[in-house]
């Protein structure tokens, strides 16, 4: 990979999610037009996703607490990014995020990494409705 600009960051979902919400209120009751409207709508469509996702209950202290546990492992910021985006729960998914994950880090760095992102605040999924039984049963068969 090669870097391009130095000084370009990486946000997070936290990031993304917090600096859509003020645009969208600083933005309230004026009426876009053109390619602001498209913009709006882009901004309010990304930031609908988000409120959906786990970043939607961070907040700075629970970032900089989580990037502070990772420090004892050695983890390229990139991969710290995508645990606190992605949350990973498996073994696979860490595997998929962390580069040479055998060869950098222990089995018992996985799990207490694995532990870590578990501990972060997360939003319940919505409960399915049970199914709806009949009380009428075909006996015609």
């Amino acid at each position: 990979m090669e870097i391009i600009d130095k000084n370009v960051a990486m946000l997070s979902n936290f990031e993304v999610h917090d600096l859509l919400a003020s645009l969208q209120t600083n933005t309230k009751g004026k009426k876009p037009n053109g390619r602001a409207q498209n913009l709006a709508t882009i901004t309010y469509e990304t930031n609908e996703y988000l409120s959906k996702t786990p970043c939607a209950l961070q907040d700075a202290k629970i970032i900089k607490d989580f990037l502070n546990d990772l420090k004892l492992v050695k983890l390229t910021k990139a991969e710290k990014l995508q645990l606190l985006n992605l949350r990973p729960v498996t073994q696979v998914e860490l595997q998929l995020l962390v580069e040479e994950m055998e060869e950098r880090l222990s089995e018992e760095e996985t799990a207490a990494l694995l532990e870590r992102v578990a501990a972060l605040p997360c939003p319940q999924p919505d409960q399915p409705e049970p199914p709806v039984e009949s009380d009428t049963m075909d006996t015609n068969s």
